[in-house]
């Protein structure tokens, strides 16, 4: 039913498997490669087509240096932030407490809730680019920060609640009620029992998050156009001119633009994992 552990098969297939994986893999970070390579090269390696060649001339400091200094890559990087951080903050709160209400209070209407939280997962986004746009337009929050936060976190709020919802049911339930019968109320079985308990599934829900939201590109440029509340994945395309396009700025702006969410998943990588695996195993 299961299969064999690869410790337990032939040599021979083992072998094939030592083969296999590091292909595999760097199959898989082609495109990558790809960008990290052209990051450096200059722009008429592209125009000669020298792909995959060494760089005709270094020029790692020129290109990520106008991208920092010559660009408006730092204005769209801290758009993202401002952007990414509230949205994380606000979908993993509210999912917080409707998981907690929907996981722990049993009353009429409490699955048909969770289902609709659930069934907004399964409409396919693309369909709402026009009501969204409109919407944003008519309460004057298009083309702006807050516009694109409040669409997030209800957008994300649904997945967030689900995935706190199973997390929170599987907490021991005896602790809530010896904290009622000792007359704790409820906001504080909340804050002072559960939250705590919770941890490991905030963490891996903020990083989850935080990876959806920085690297959103549909939204970006449905809701926002410009500098002034234009995020990083939008921003790149700045440096597309109207008859060239910069693809070794684009490739570095890329690159820069991929290195946080990298970075907080190694900074939270034990608090996801355990997230994530908290209750596989009793």
């Amino acid at each position: 039913m299961f299969p064999t552990p690869i410790e337990k098969t032939s040599r021979s297939w083992q072998l094939t498997y030592q083969a296999l994986l590091p292909a595999t893999l760097i199959i898989w970070l082609l495109p990558l490669i790809a960008v990290a390579i052209f990051s450096i090269k200059p722009a008429g390696d592209f125009a000669e087509g020298n792909f995959w060649g060494l760089p005709s001339s270094f020029e790692f400091f020129n290109n990520y240096g106008r991208v920092f200094f010559d660009s408006d890559m730092p204005r769209y990087l801290m758009n993202s932030f401002l952007i990414t951080v509230p949205t994380v903050i606000g979908a993993v709160a509210l999912s917080a407490m409707t998981g907690f209400a929907l996981g722990v209070y049993k009353f009429k209407g409490n699955l048909l809730i969770f289902f609709m939280f659930i069934a907004g997962n399964f409409v396919p986004f693309q369909i709402l680019m026009v009501p969204v746009r409109d919407l944003t337009v008519s309460m004057n929050l298009y083309d702006t920060k807050l516009g694109l936060i409040l669409f997030h976190v209800a957008f994300q709020t649904g997945f967030c609640t689900l995935f706190m919802r199973n997390f929170i049911r599987a907490l021991p339930f005896p602790l809530i009620e010896a904290a009622r019968v000792e007359g704790v109320a409820e906001w504080r079985i909340f804050v002072f029992v559960v939250m705590p308990l919770m941890k490991p599934a905030l963490a891996a829900l903020a990083v989850l998050i935080f990876t959806f939201i920085w690297n959103d590109y549909f939204w970006a440029i449905v809701l926002t156009q410009g500098p002034d509340a234009q995020p990083v994945t939008a921003g790149i395309t700045s440096f597309n001119s109207q008859f060239r396009a910069a693809y070794h700025l684009m490739s570095a702006g890329s690159i820069v633009a991929a290195l946080p969410p990298v970075a907080m998943f190694f900074l939270m990588q034990k608090h996801f994992i355990a997230g994530l695996t908290l209750g596989a195993v009793k």
